[in-house]
């Protein structure tokens, strides 16, 4: 099986995402191969073949123009597949390149079972199982997914080129409004929808303020209105890494995960002992939130 990567470059910067590329493809013993718009000063570490296009040429994205160099890419290389990450780059140009291709496209791959691919589906609460009918499939894969691989070797490259008429043109980056920066924070206590209610998030605020840290939350606590988005954790929020991360009725989904997956210590509270949270957390207490939170937080306090 052959695979190719398609890396992404942030502000003339190689992102450290082409590292879980890697490791998808080594979960699958694929041969690789990687196509990037990007900087020649910084490049991925691998021994394969690299088509290479100079972002300073090319713009860091013009989805007509990138759409060209990957489809030169995948002519050179007749790859079984064609990876993105599940990212704003791979979310706008995957699309374009699989109905180029008129191929299958699987998005927001979790896991490999056997010749198909997990995803997530309903908010993460349930996953499912895609075979592509395609002789070749685009992916793109869920941010934490997939361990992290840094092979040696030092890339063959080949440049390539491709017209650079389009009518779009590259602005620029805006990033987010953040309310508040839990990325600073050593102590983050977060609220999921298992909290139940925006009167039970008061809980989670009282056992944050005795362990003199943070309250966060999940999407579908922001979604829902019980706290405000600037403290949401996840691929669609903030990636946090903390000393001590203590997940309130928090179900584990993956993208989640991929947002608090660099916490120190991460304990978990939930009236579900199979939830998958309890995959990454390092304690796990199985208990009613009512009755646990006040009880641990009436214990610090004293």
């Amino acid at each position: 099986m052959n695979a190719l990567l398609v890396a992404e470059c942030r502000e003339g910067r190689l992102t450290g995402s082409v590292c879980e590329q890697f490791g998808f493809a080594g979960a699958l013993g694929a041969e690789v191969s990687v196509v990037l718009v990007g900087n020649q000063d910084d490049l991925p570490k691998f021994d394969g073949r690299l088509y290479l296009a100079d972002s300073r040429g090319y713009g860091e994205y013009n989805p007509d123009v990138h759409k060209r160099l990957v489809l030169q890419a995948v002519e050179a290389e007749n790859p079984d597949l064609v990876v993105f990450m599940h990212s704003p780059y791979g979310w706008d140009l995957a699309p374009r390149v699989a109905a180029a291709l008129r191929t299958a496209q699987v998005s927001e791959v979790i896991a490999i079972d056997g010749d198909a691919f997990v995803t997530g589906c309903c908010n993460g609460k349930m996953r499912r199982t895609v075979r592509s009918l395609t002789g070749r499939t685009v992916l793109t894969l869920q941010p934490g997914a997939f361990p992290s691989l840094q092979p040696a070797g030092e890339p063959g490259i080949r440049p390539i080129e491709a017209d650079r008429s389009s009518p779009l043109e590259f602005a620029g980056y805006e990033p987010p409004v953040v309310g508040i920066d839990l990325t600073r924070s050593e102590v983050i206590v977060c609220a999921g929808r298992g909290v139940g209610s925006r009167e039970h998030v008061e809980l989670v605020r009282a056992l944050a303020d005795a362990l003199g840290g943070e309250v966060g939350a999940s999407r579908p606590v922001v979604d829902s209105g019980w706290l405000e988005r600037g403290r949401q954790i996840g691929t669609t929020g903030q990636t946090v890494s903390p000393a001590l991360y203590v997940a309130c009725g928090v179900s584990g989904a993956i993208q989640h995960v991929a947002g608090m997956k660099g916490s120190g210590f991460v304990l978990a509270v939930n009236t579900d002992r199979d939830a998958p949270i309890a995959e990454v957390a390092d304690l796990l207490v199985v208990a009613d939130l009512e009755q646990f939170l006040p009880a641990l937080t009436s214990r610090l306090r004293s």
